[in-house]
């Protein structure tokens, strides 16, 4: 069931928007978070849970992922890229991903 969301959210983005992609992956102890072009296949911005200026051990995950973000869409910002397509891959929209796609576009992302 969740391959069949993440093949069909991928086809769906990529074939009505040519907008960079903001992909989403969640583990069971951290998020991830990427800006991705696919024209070219690379990635032009990240940002995730693991770096060094986010505190695991304090933080509960809801704030984690708020932080998450705020950082994504900063770093994406500074790189000239204000609009992008979301892509949740095979996650609902809820919950940590719901709270990491309002955080970052409340930091000015547009999608």
């Amino acid at each position: 069931m969740q391959d069949k969301r993440k093949k069909r959210v991928r086809y769906k983005l990529k074939k009505v928007t040519s907008r960079k992609r903001l992909s989403v992956f969640r583990s069971n102890k951290h998020l991830y978070a990427q800006v991705i072009d696919d024209s070219v296949g690379k990635t032009l911005a990240s940002a995730s849970s693991k770096e060094r200026g986010i505190d695991n051990s304090t933080k509960d995950r809801k704030s984690m992922a708020e932080i998450i973000g705020k950082n994504i869409a900063q770093r994406s910002i500074e790189k000239g890229i204000k609009e992008v397509a979301f892509d949740k891959g095979k996650y609902k929209y809820h919950g940590l991903i719901k709270i990491l796609a309002d955080s970052a576009r409340t930091e000015g992302l547009i999608f």
